[in-house]
């Protein structure tokens, strides 16, 4: 049955018009992306047959392209739809550490780190490059591993923060394991990029590991 057919205020548009974006369901905002849906099957059951193949919205928007365009009505063209509008979300958490000094505190920067990193499947090390008032000047990633490691380099470091003129910098890597408790290792590694980044007068104001839905910051901790 062709969504056109329901009566006004149960298609997912004129609801979202009407009621806000609060009110559709999880179908009903895949449904809007998706934009349609496939002979005998409308936009709303496709979004409910993803979520049931996927066992929740997670995990419709981290799936690969391969797994998304194993399901029969979704092809390329909604495969970027769906990348695009999880992007789209992403920046927009960055956009407000860019416009005020907000990196001296952790919590700050919780969300925007989790947006990026907690469903990466493999371990990645980066960068957030800060002005001297503290404001976001880019997000970089500089390493990228193996499910369990990823190598560091600190004079890879030096070089992103003198090419970027980065007045201070905070470190983040994510964990896929789940597990956000900081290893002998990243401890380690955390002091030689601080050492390093003394020599060009570049201060290392926090470490942060995302494992999940979990954070730890090195600061909070006295790691650092």
């Amino acid at each position: 049955m062709s969504i056109q057919s329901w009566p006004l205020m149960e298609r997912p548009r004129e609801k979202l018009i009407s009621l806000g974006v609060e009110a559709l369901s999880d179908a009903e905002l895949l449904a809007i992306i998706l934009g349609n849906g496939m002979h005998g099957k409308c936009a709303v059951t496709l979004a409910r047959d993803l979520l049931t193949h996927f066992g929740s919205l997670r995990g419709v928007v981290t799936a690969s392209k391969n797994q998304l365009c194993s399901i029969s009505g979704i092809g390329h063209v909604k495969f970027c739809l769906l990348k695009a509008s999880v992007e789209l979300a992403t920046r927009h958490l960055g956009e407000p550490l860019k416009v005020r000094e907000s990196f001296s505190h952790a919590e700050h920067v919780k969300d925007y780190l989790q947006a990026k990193l907690k469903d990466q499947k493999s371990e990645q090390f980066g960068l957030l490059l800060l002005d001297s008032q503290h404001q976001l000047l880019a997000y970089k990633t500089m390493f990228k591993g193996t499910i369990n490691s990823a190598a560091v380099y600190p004079r890879e470091i030096v070089k992103q923060v003198i090419e970027d003129n980065a007045a201070a910098v905070i470190l983040v890597h994510n964990h896929p394991s789940g597990v956000a408790e900081p290893s002998e290792a990243d401890v380690r590694i955390t002091h030689q990029i601080k050492s390093a980044l003394e020599l060009i007068d570049v201060p290392v104001l926090d470490h942060i590991i995302v494992a999940d839905i979990h954070t730890t910051s090195f600061a909070q901790r006295g790691l650092i």
